[in-house]
């Protein structure tokens, strides 16, 4: 494989409803909200938006994303959602949700890209073991902001159905910086 191309997986088990991971990775626009690197999420047209993603390296990607496929699994069970990239990253991802076990799933992400712009072509040969490593940490915050993100979710959707006698009882806030993002 050449320097410049990668081909990333990721597999998430996750103690969620396939239906209600599937609705969360489809919500895109939400990512900053759970995923500490996905930075910023500008929609441009309903199929479309520029994501700015920055990881623990110093370089900011800013990559545009064209959902190329939504396909739902019949009966809430998951589904798999497939995008374009263009920008930074040129190429394409997809996450495949499935039921894995009661009250769980599996997320699977791939992702074949190559460097689009100069400096990623440019840095892809020394560059690529820290590249790697930055998705990779990527990857271990998203699943645990995920797992945060569906908990507080499922809890306040319990507390809004609430036992007898605990109506109006609100629901426990997750914690966000000034940017809206999850604290750990």
């Amino acid at each position: 494989m050449e320097s410049n191309h990668y081909r990333l997986t990721s597999r998430w088990r996750l103690p969620a409803p396939p239906d209600a991971v599937y609705r969360a990775l489809r919500d895109v626009p939400r990512y900053p909200c759970w995923w500490p690197q996905v930075r910023e999420v500008q929609p441009l047209d309903p199929d479309s938006g520029r994501l700015r993603i920055r990881s623990v390296l110093p370089y900011t990607l800013v990559l545009t994303a064209r959902e190329r496929r939504q396909q739902p699994a019949p009966g809430g069970q998951g589904g798999v959602l497939e995008a374009e990239l263009a920008g930074d990253l040129v190429g394409w991802s997809r996450w495949t949700v499935t039921p894995d076990g009661p009250g769980a799933c599996l997320a699977a992400f791939e992702e074949e890209v190559r460097g689009g712009s100069a400096l990623m072509r440019l840095l892809a040969l020394p560059g690529r073991p820290f590249f790697l490593a930055n998705h990779a940490l990527m990857m271990r915050a998203g699943q645990r902001g995920l797992r945060r993100h569906l908990a507080a979710e499922a809890a306040g959707a319990a507390g809004a159905a609430g036992p007898a006698g605990a109506a109006g009882a609100p629901a426990a806030t997750p914690a966000r910086d000034r940017d809206g993002r999850l604290l750990p």
